[in-house]
């Protein structure tokens, strides 16, 4: 009975230093950001251990159909470990000009998009999200039009960038996310 009790006090106070295990919240993710269907705030920190392709959209671009794309690739790699992030911004040419709900009629009723949208916010320049700040800041490169792609492996390290003009379903895109898909 000294025994079993023994082990039962050993495992509780493993408990704690087995949590802090867990790998914790990349800086890249700890920054909180409203939903754009109902406007509540989520812990980007829900996506560690995820694979992410974090892309600026607006609703009135050119590039504006490539949400067909983006949510290609959510249906199709999602269950891999795949979360497809849209921030619209009005930062280029004013092609979002919208409110929330003028932007998800756009994505959700005519697009079909199912993966996470957040609330307009700002790419470049003084306002810009620290988010995207950071995102810049590790490749270099900053968006120079609406629907700019960053790769983000499951350690939350910026490892692509990709211009606008690369469609989601672009063989250098799929490459490499099947790469880190495939990464543990």
């Amino acid at each position: 009975m000294k025994r079993w009790f023994a082990l039962l006090i050993a495992a509780v106070a493993a408990a704690p230093a087995a949590a802090q295990t867990q790998p914790a919240c990349p800086a890249l993710l700890q920054h909180t950001v409203n939903r754009l269907q109902d406007d509540k705030p989520q812990a980007l920190c829900q996506y560690s251990g995820k694979v992410l392709l974090v892309v600026n959209t607006a609703s009135q671009c050119g590039y504006t159909p490539q949400y067909q794309g983006l949510e290609a690739l959510h249906a199709k790699y999602a269950a891999q470990g795949l979360v497809v992030m849209g921030f619209p911004a009005n930062d280029f040419g004013g092609q979002e000009p919208g409110d929330a709900k003028k932007i998800a009629e756009t994505c959700f009723n005519f697009y079909g998009v199912q993966f996470p949208m957040f609330n307009k916010i700002s790419v470049v320049g003084a306002g810009t999200h620290p988010l995207y700040a950071s995102l810049a800041k590790a490749t270099g490169k900053t968006p120079q039009w609406n629907f700019h792609k960053y790769l983000v492996d499951r350690q939350g390290v910026v490892v692509a960038s990709f211009a606008s003009d690369v469609a989601p379903e672009d063989k250098r895109i799929v490459g490499q996310l099947e790469k880190l898909l495939r990464a543990r």
